[in-house]
């Protein structure tokens, strides 16, 4: 990408519209219009997609269950089913790449992408995101937002001024126009701490933190986020549309239902986290230097530990003895855990590490392996640990056990 700016929106930004529940709806026509949410019917369960019917009663993504209940009574719950949604997904991430080979996946359900190269083939960036929400909706029977502009940050804003289901153009002439009517809660990396920092020296829009002085600026949110904010708030963002994403960790954690204070039950689930990580590890054909464990008691206190092996690894086997290792080093008895989690990090590509080639995990990389190999010829259906194949406790966000897309 050239960074000199753009004098078209040929960046846009695709949004999948209740993307969860529109799923679901396509198996049970009969709740089109109705407030419906993808959610357990649990005690700590939350929403995982709302319909706009639902979020007109103040219902969202991440809230509990039981709040959202609250304030829609006749609110209709549907379990979700990720085997699905990942399989939606992968039909609009092909569409899109029919129109383009730059696409940006950001998650399961949106997504950049940069037409700039084939505005020849199909015409100016406006008729592609008509094209592209069309090409969905006939193919998937989905409904999606597209915001088009000169950049990233803008084209993501875009979209959600173009939902539902609608297309939003900010003319790369008119960014900062566009830009500069906005509250700084609309920025980048302000949370509800930088929005009170900002607003405590009288910035409360946009426009107000793209005239502050820098050094000004970097007083109040500090010096890395300063600069971002700066330039995004004077609508600079040269970042372009990558098709590749360097992971920098790669990990699972869940939520139980209940405080769960059984040590076998937590065992178990740090082998099925750990397990389902050094899966991801190699599918992305990486290793990791480093093993994470999480862990949330009943009393929402939380801590995490790490360590660092002596060599990179990706074996299921390895991770699951060193998060082992750690949680029973917090010599915590009977304490109850409300979430667990299992990360790797300090990636690298296998067989990168020379202290590698004589590992004593060789064993248990040939017998995941062989595991790979069975789950790659029958989907899901493949080789798992027996202790996992009991039944397990619902989790509040099922969202949490899924790889992105």
């Amino acid at each position: 990408m050239s960074d000199s700016p753009r004098e078209i929106p040929s960046i846009l930004h695709v949004d999948m519209d209740s993307f969860f529940v529109s799923v679901e709806l396509l198996d049970r026509p009969d709740l089109v219009g109705k407030p419906v949410a993808a959610a357990h019917d649990t005690v700590r369960s939350v929403v995982s997609s709302a319909s706009y019917e639902a979020r007109r009663f103040g219902v969202r993504s991440a809230m509990p269950v039981a709040r959202a209940k609250q304030l829609c009574p006749q609110l209709i719950l549907i379990p979700p089913v990720f085997e699905k949604y990942r399989a939606a997904s992968s039909k609009v991430m092909a569409i899109f790449e029919e129109f383009t080979p730059l696409v940006e996946p950001l998650s399961i359900d949106e997504a950049f992408l940069d037409v700039a190269g084939t505005v020849r083939l199909f015409g100016h960036p406006r008729e592609i995101a008509k094209l592209i929400r069309e090409r969905v909706r006939e193919e998937t029977g989905l409904p999606a937002s597209v915001g088009l502009a000169g950049t990233k940050f803008v084209a993501k804003l875009a979209s959600q001024r173009a939902k539902p289901d609608g297309i939003f153009v900010v003319a790369p002439s008119r960014t900062l126009e566009f830009l500069h009517t906005l509250p700084v809660e609309a920025m980048w990396g302000v949370g509800a701490a930088t929005a009170k920092a900002l607003k405590g020296r009288a910035i409360h829009t946009v426009a107000q933190l793209a005239a502050e002085p820098l050094p000004s600026l970097t007083r109040i949110v500090g010096e890395a986020s300063a600069r971002k904010l700066h330039e995004l708030a004077n609508g600079r963002d040269a970042r372009g549309v990558e098709t590749t994403r360097v992971e920098k960790s790669i990990g699972h954690e869940e939520t139980f239902a209940s405080d769960e204070a059984d040590r076998s039950v937590l065992q178990r689930e740090l082998l099925r986290l750990a397990t389902r990580t050094g899966e991801r590890l190699r599918a992305a054909e990486l290793e990791a230097r480093t093993i994470a464990i999480k862990v949330r008691w009943g009393s929402f206190e939380t801590i995490t530990r790490s360590r660092t092996l002596s060599e990179a690894t990706n074996a299921g086997n390895r991770i699951f003895r060193t998060a082992s290792e750690l949680f029973e080093a917090l010599g915590s008895g009977e304490r109850a855990v409300r979430l667990i989690g299992v990360r790797a990090e300090q990636l690298q590509p296998a067989g990168s590490d020379f202290a590698a080639l004589w590992s004593e995990d060789e064993g248990w990389k040939a017998v995941d392996e062989a595991a790979d190999r069975v789950r790659d010829r029958f989907s899901d259906v493949g080789l798992k640990p027996a202790r996992l194949l009991q039944e397990r406790e619902e989790v509040v966000d099922p969202r949490s056990l899924q790889p992105p897309a």
